[in-house]
Parts: structure tokens; C-alpha cells; sequence
């Protein structure tokens, strides 16, 4: 193994490689198999490619590009294995492998870029285009899915989960108050047996947004993300990507998601709490 697949995070017989290459489709179906069998048993490094895989629908949201499900693309990786093997080649072309930190680079790059431009051009855009634009390549994502897309991108972090920590609870309100232009407030998990491990400042649709960290004793983590919106929603939806869930409403001009993988019943327990103690009226919610 060369020095640069090497990760001590990882368990033995996992490396950066072999898991970029099965996050982009590139192996057959005995490696990729034995691959999903390791991240089964090995949460941290599942939760890795979790992330790359965020990392990855969000790129192609801010592109533009059609959403595919884990089901097409396995349909078609079946059927790029069923070609190769039955076309064999007179010839092998070696071709050397773009090193998974460049390809993340880029993709960080191009996320970073994206998400710019739309907190650049979004409040000008509707005057430009006489209120038709919606966003890179049609409607952007909602904040549902941007809520879902940082639940997966920042809770596998363990050294740097959040901007401000839960000891500087007092700060960081200030802080994202501040800058959302509204008074905010983090409602306590503990009943739940969650603690607030501390927030952080992301990109929402049209201006900033606000992410709150919770965790219990076990390491498993919620998020709240809170942002600005202009659309009148009293709804309360449940948003689904794999294992993770969000559910997520509107209050008085705010959008609030609830994300985490724990049962659909006491995620949706918790945020019902959670919208009575922001001032919600969840007892409308049908």
C-alpha cells in the first residue's frame, strides 16, 4: 500500500483508495460486496463514505445534474460489469488513477464555488431574470436537503464537529443571531438524552444558516438547522436520504430541520418538542 492510503482511522483491509473507488462505482461486484460487508461492521468508515456521498449529491445539485438513486447507480455499475465481461478486450490500456484527495478536492472546490455564486447572485437573481430564475439548472435544494446534505457531511467529524462549542452556548447564540438577523435559541435535548455539542455558520438558500449539534452518551448525533425562508409553509414533512431522516417545518419566516438516523416515531417525537419550544404551533400539523 503506498503511503497515501494509508489511514489509521480506518480498520484493517479498508483504504482510501478502495473506498473512493467504491463511492464512485468502480469496482466489481465480488470487491464492492466485500467492501459493503467491512462498512457494515465498521461505522466509522461507513460514515465516511457517507459523507463523500453528500459530498457528491450536493455537487450535482449546485451543477444542476439530475438526482440519481443508490439503485440507479448500482443498475447501472451491474450493467457496466455485465458488458465488460462479456467484451474481451485484445488489448489492456493501464491508466493511473486520479488519487482520491484530488478528486475530493475538486469536488470541495466546485462546492465552495456553487455555494458563492448562489449567496452572490440569489437576492439579484429574481430581478435579473423577471423573477424566472431558480437556481443552477432549475429549483435549488430545498433546506430540507441542505439540512440533510450537512447532517451528513459534519456529524462523522469527531475532532472538529461544530465552530463554536456547547461551553460557549452564550456566544455562539449571539453569534448565529446575529447573523441570521433573528433571535435564536437552542432548544435542550436532554430528555432525549441528547447534549448540544455546539453549532456552526453554513449557506442556506438565500443567506445564512445555522446548524445546532447534539449527541448522547452512545456518540449518536441530531442536528437542527435553522434558516431564513420567504415561502409560506405550515406543513410538517419528513425528508428521507438512506437511513437518515429530517423532518422539517416553517415558523413565522424561519425553516427548521430536525436530521438524524434514529426511528422515524421519536425523531418525529423530538422535533414536535422541539417546534413547541421555538414557538411552533405543531398541534396544527395534521
Amino acid at each position: 500500500m503506498n503511503s497515501d492510503d494509508y489511514d489509521s482511522s480506518l480498520p484493517e483491509g479498508l483504504d482510501l483508495r478502495a473506498l473512493s473507488a467504491y463511492v464512485d462505482g468502480e469496482l466489481p461486484g465480488a470487491e464492492r460486496a466485500a467492501i459493503e460487508a467491512q462498512l457494515a461492521q465498521h461505522p466509522q468508515a461507513a460514515a465516511r463514505v457517507a459523507a463523500w456521498r453528500a459530498q457528491k449529491a450536493a455537487l450535482r445539485a449546485l451543477c444542476g445534474a439530475p438526482q440519481r438513486s443508490e439503485r440507479d447507480e448500482r443498475h447501472e455499475r451491474d450493467e457496466r460489469h455485465e458488458r465488460e465481461a462479456a467484451d474481451e478486450p485484445a488489448f489492456i490500456v493501464l491508466r493511473r488513477r486520479t488519487p482520491w484527495w484530488q478528486r475530493a478536492g475538486v469536488a470541495a472546490c466546485w462546492l465552495a464555488a456553487g455555494a458563492g455564486l448562489a449567496l452572490a447572485l440569489g437576492p439579484l437573481a429574481p430581478r435579473l431574470t423577471g423573477g424566472a430564475w431558480g437556481g443552477l439548472g432549475g429549483s435549488p435544494p430545498s433546506f430540507a436537503e441542505r439540512a440533510d446534505i450537512a447532517y451528513a457531511v459534519y456529524t462523522p467529524e469527531r475532532r472538529h464537529p461544530v465552530e463554536v462549542a456547547a461551553n460557549e452556548e452564550e456566544h455562539l447564540i449571539n453569534w448565529l443571531s446575529k447573523r441570521l438577523n433573528r433571535p435564536l435559541s437552542v432548544p435542550s435535548l436532554q430528555e432525549y438524552g441528547y447534549s448540544l455539542v455546539g453549532g456552526r455558520l453554513l449557506p442556506g438558500e438565500a443567506g445564512p444558516a445555522a446548524q445546532f449539534m447534539y449527541e448522547n452518551t452512545s456518540g449518536a448525533r441530531l442536528t437542527l438547522y435553522v434558516t431564513g425562508i420567504s415561502r409560506d409553509e405550515t406543513a410538517f414533512r419528513l425528508f428521507r436520504d438512506g437511513n437518515r431522516r429530517t423532518f422539517y417545518w416553517v415558523n413565522d419566516g424561519m425553516g427548521y430541520a430536525l436530521s438524524g438516523p434514529i426511528a422515524e416515531g421519536k425523531l418525529r417525537t423530538i422535533a414536535i418538542d422541539v417546534c413547541s419550544a421555538l414557538g411552533g404551533k405543531p398541534e396544527s400539523w395534521q
